[in-house]
């Protein structure tokens, strides 16, 4: 922070529109935030918030042509503790996504009013990551038909596989009940993992825990 603002930069390929931005937190928030400075390219923003030390980066996600996504991994990967507010002029729900896996603390459509980005901008510098409400509901939307179409794709031995990995057992283990040697459960398991696009066996468990396979069955439970 500086004299008590949030030090605030933006990274967008548009200038106009970055000027703009700058503009309008100085004159509405200005007690609260301080534009340090402004970017038109990817390749220029870890050294613009080093050199200002930012509370909080704003990024167009369509910055060519180093692309906004991965221009938020290298503000994040140099300096973790800047908030990171990504905007975007599309609907892209895959870009949404991709951003905030990589570590986007919020996004906002550039077509929002500019007025809104005051309120999130706090909420970020709060340490609370922000998300309109539409867009959560279709990303929860779009990974549920995500997950039952990677259920429907599985083999009910690999269904098998799948939620004996999750409940945490070993591939001796695993082996067992699956009728196979220890090294065909590896070379099973590694092939599942790989088809679920897991890169290891805690994704692959979360994965499960979301599809329901780690639910107790009704009728155990009824029977106990």
């Amino acid at each position: 922070m500086q004299d008590g603002r949030h030090v605030v930069v933006i990274v967008d390929d548009h200038a106009l529109f970055a000027q703009g931005l700058a503009l309008l937190l100085e004159s509405r928030a200005g007690e609260t935030f301080s534009v340090a400075g402004s970017v038109t390219a990817g390749e220029e923003a870890v050294a613009l918030v080093g050199r200002h030390r930012a509370d909080i980066a704003i990024v167009d996600l369509a910055l060519p042509p180093l692309g906004g996504v991965e221009t938020i991994r290298r503000i994040k990967t140099a300096y973790p503790a800047t908030r990171v507010l990504a905007l975007s002029g599309t609907e892209d729900l895959s870009l949404a996504a991709a951003a905030l896996r990589t570590g986007a603390d919020g996004y906002l459509a550039k077509s929002a009013d500019p007025e809104v980005l005051v309120a999130p901008l706090l909420t970020i510098a709060a340490g609370v990551r922000v998300l309109r409400g539409e867009l959560l509901d279709a990303l929860l939307a779009a990974s549920e038909r995500t997950l039952d179409s990677l259920s429907e794709r599985l083999s009910p031995r690999e269904i098998e596989l799948w939620t004996l990995l999750a409940r945490g057992l070993e591939t001796s283990e695993i082996a067992r009940p699956m009728l196979v040697s220890e090294r065909t459960a590896k070379r099973m398991i590694a092939s599942l993992l790989h088809k679920l696009g897991a890169a290891n066996r805690i994704e692959a468990a979360a994965l499960a825990g979301r599809c329901g396979l780690l639910d107790p069955d009704p009728d155990h439970e009824t029977a106990r």
